[in-house]
């Protein structure tokens, strides 16, 4: 038993892993975590200063924009040099150097941007947007650094993706084609100008969305890194949960969700968090594999969970000019039953395996946690309120990380001194790179998109396998998505989706928030989806489990993620949507009525309880397979939006669980 920070907190050498072993897990799985560690301090010296003097420009471009092509290509631009600074070109390259290629790589960089704020005049005003050579060469420069950079941040699927929907504009006119994905001829002057010179190519909505928003949200998740909100959510999530029915598993879904939502990063979030959570839970009894499960699911709903949601809710903004406070909004009650879901599965698990809690003595107290650290929680607040105060969303998340550093200074344990404000604007630089390379790339497959119109026939394709069903178009988005994030970051998986899948469900009549929603799920959830599931794989790494028996305990684990948004589409109120009267494409969204939201949640709860005692085999004792059949059935037929089916599905679970209930207080009268 030691203390850290003057609060107690379980720390066992015996059975959590240490950093090297971490970093080892980290690296395997997320290609993100993958840079250079320098031996030369004036490398590291240059290195930092050009990250720092990055998050200055994003600092100093919410008070001072530039035109939105010469603000974009510098963003892209400098976050290239940064990537082939710090992201060796191969695995097992020497991380302790940076080579000269890679210097000159970083030069070439910069002078795309350089390009572009020299010669801007003449591209907009005597060009009217017309390359000429040198901005051909210019264009095809800068798409081989970001594919290139690509690679090396998120490894090859995305850049593969992306050349694939840039070779099609050079034979979309070819007539081995059909007809429906033929297309006027296309020079190169045409593709590479649209790609390098406007704003629906590289430095597309995506690209804006990173400059303008989701890069100061990774800069304000750095500084309360720095601070130590981290720590303080493992300690009040351990005070929370720490003590109840197998309190470890809890407390990994708390603290997984507060950190998920602000950093976004699933598989980082595995990590760091789960190097903590997952050997506690095996030392009160969860299966390995469960353990890393329970991790992975609740790492991966953190992106679904307001306020920040990770990163794509921000491009959703902006992609779909809907207020981010709105979109929030929205998200709330889905994600928190989706952590509902989680929760009730891991304390089912606890009850059928007999699993007990971390004993209070061992536990921080929630009074103690909110005295050291409590006042970490201030910037959060302030930042919801601004949100929903409609402050413009830049403004808002650079006064949130003033205001994080300000009350840092409160406690002498979260107190930031000027050295660690560098580290944490370097920090925020280097991890929004990930980000910026991914709207990058996918910034070609707009271009391409938006060049050819392939997004319409993509559309069309869609809605005709549909069969004019919404259900069947619904699950043909679902797969759509799905396959798409099981290889992609859930970034660039929702733009596509977005660009190319949302469009389908608005000719049903869907509305433009909850289409975007219902691909933003899947995109993220692929993340816990076998064969390729990222996250539950580090988790697997972490627990010592196999990598495959967590990928589908976390998919059993996330099966509520899958559900809920069927039932959204079906019931807008559940994201508080009021749908009467609504137009498709409308950005302004009047409130449901408190009833109609409160039915939709209320049966969810319902159905997702008998989900969960059904997967799990328990409900206060242990349930046999037909009961777990025919719980998982009325969970289902209270998915299926018809009132009919509601009333029966409702019925049956009630039933059921007075059935249980009724043979739990038996046993129990037996037993005394």
């Amino acid at each position: 038993m030691k203390k850290k920070d003057d609060v107690d907190v379980i720390h066992d050498e015996d059975f959590i892993p240490d950093e090297q072993e971490i970093q080892e897990i980290q690296e395997k799985f997320d290609k993100e975590s993958r840079t250079r560690n320098f031996s030369n301090k004036q490398v590291v010296l240059v290195v930092s200063i050009v990250a720092v003097l990055y998050s200055l420009f994003h600092l100093y471009m919410v008070f001072n924009p530039m035109p939105a092509l010469q603000q974009r290509s510098i963003h892209v631009a400098v976050g290239l040099a940064l990537v082939y600074m710090i992201y060796p070109m191969f695995k097992k390259q020497d991380r302790a150097k940076l080579p000269i290629l890679d210097w000159f790589l970083a030069l070439v960089s910069l002078f795309t941007a350089g390009y572009i704020l020299i010669e801007y005049n003449a591209i907009v005003t005597e060009r009217g947007g017309i390359p000429n050579t040198m901005d051909i060469i210019m264009a095809i420069v800068t798409v081989v650094l970001i594919l290139e950079a690509a690679r090396r941040v998120t490894g090859w699927i995305l850049p593969i993706l992306a050349l694939i929907f840039l070779s099609y504009p050079f034979f979309s006119h070819m007539e081995f084609l059909p007809n429906m994905m033929m297309t006027r001829p296309f020079d190169i002057g045409d593709i590479f100008g649209q790609l390098y010179l406007k704003t629906e190519g590289l430095y597309s909505t995506a690209i804006g969305a990173s400059v303008n928003f989701i890069f100061l949200f990774i800069l304000f998740g750095a500084f309360l890194q720095k601070s130590g909100m981290g720590q303080f959510f493992n300690d009040l999530a351990m005070a929370i949960a720490g003590a109840n029915k197998g309190g470890p598993a809890k407390v990994a879904v708390v603290s997984s969700g507060f950190m998920g939502s602000i950093n976004g990063a699933a598989v980082a979030n595995v990590v760091s968090t789960g190097a903590f959570t997952i050997p506690l839970m095996k030392k009160v009894g969860y299966n390995k594999n469960f353990a890393g499960a329970v991790e992975a699911s609740a790492s991966v709903g953190g992106q679904i969970l307001p306020p920040i949601m990770g990163a794509s809710a921000f491009i959703m903004a902006e992609t779909t000019g809907i207020n981010y406070g709105t979109i929030a909004l929205a998200a709330l009650f889905p994600a928190l039953l989706y952590y509902f879901a989680v929760i009730m599965q891991v304390h089912y698990r606890a009850g059928k395996s007999d699993l007990k809690g971390i004993p209070r003595s061992d536990l921080p107290r929630i009074k103690e946690v909110m005295k050291e650290r409590g006042h970490l929680l201030i910037p959060l607040v302030g930042l919801i309120v601004m949100l929903f105060l409609n402050m413009p969303i830049p403004r808002a998340a650079i006064y949130t990380i003033f205001l994080t550093v300000i009350v840092a200074t409160f406690r002498k344990t979260t107190r930031m001194s000027l050295k660690d404000i560098g580290q944490a604007m370097a920090m925020g630089a280097q991890q929004s790179l990930s980000v910026m390379i991914a709207c990058a790339v996918v910034g070609i497959i707009i271009g391409v998109v938006s060049l050819t119109s392939f997004g319409a026939i993509m559309t069309s394709a869609i809605a005709g396998l549909g069969g004019g069903s919404l259900l069947l178009t619904l699950f043909f988005t679902m797969i759509a998505s799905m396959v798409l994030g099981m290889g992609l970051p859930s970034i660039p998986a929702y733009i596509i989706t977005a660009t190319m899948a949302a469009p389908a469900l608005a000719e049903f009549g869907v509305p433009i928030l909850v289409a975007h929603m219902f691909v933003f799920y899947f995109g993220i959830f692929a993340n816990v989806t076998p064969p390729v599931a990222l996250a539950a794989f580090a988790g697997a790494g972490i627990a010592d489990g196999d990598p495959m028996k967590t990928g589908f305990q976390a998919l059993k684990l996330s099966l509520a993620g899958f559900l809920i948004p069927f039932i959204f589409v079906f019931e807008p109120s559940m994201l508080l949507i009021d749908i009467e009267g609504l137009m498709t494409n409308a950005r302004e969204y009047p409130l449901s009525s408190l009833w109609d939201t409160a039915v939709v949640v209320i049966s969810t709860i319902i159905g997702l309880i008998a989900l969960a005692a059904g997967l799990e085999g328990f409900f206060k004792t242990h349930v046999n397979v037909i009961s777990r059949v025919i719980l998982i059935i009325s969970a289902i037929m209270l998915v299926i939006p018809e009132p009919f089916t509601d009333v029966i599905g409702l019925s049956i679970a009630i039933v059921m669980f007075i059935l249980n209930y009724l043979k739990w207080k038996k046993n129990a009268a037996v037993a005394s």
